[in-house]
């Protein structure tokens, strides 16, 4: 049973920083891409970034502006999501998620972690 489960939201203050985690399990995703995206209420979802699981590559969206990072480790089979500069308007459900490729439709998602910035 593929799992992707996200772990690391919470409380956090203008200009803070966060980092988001997604464990995955249940299968290789050797050559597979995986991304976060956020949700906030009432708005539509927001594709972030994404990350090769095998060779590492990188894409942002363009609003990320150098704000966000993401990384995995292969040896834990997790994807980081580290945050920077965290605005209120940053607050949202961020959810990992797994395609074959950025081209793919992603097909494996995790529940996802709430993200509060305020004071």
């Amino acid at each position: 049973q593929v799992q992707l489960v996200e772990s690391g939201g919470g409380l956090a203050q203008p200009g803070g920083s966060l980092t988001l985690s997604c464990a995955v399990s249940g299968r290789s995703f050797g050559t597979y891409t995986m991304a976060w995206f956020r949700q906030a209420t009432g708005k539509d979802r927001q594709f972030l970034g994404a990350i090769t699981w095998d060779g590492g590559n990188t894409y942002y969206a363009d609003f990320v502006a150098g704000r966000f990072t993401i990384s995995r480790d292969i040896t834990k089979n997790t994807v980081y999501l580290q945050m920077n500069l965290l605005k209120p308007e940053d607050t949202a459900l961020y959810s990992c998620a797994a395609a074959q490729s950025r081209y793919h439709e992603y097909e494996y998602w995790g529940q996802g972690t709430q993200v509060t910035v305020s004071s």
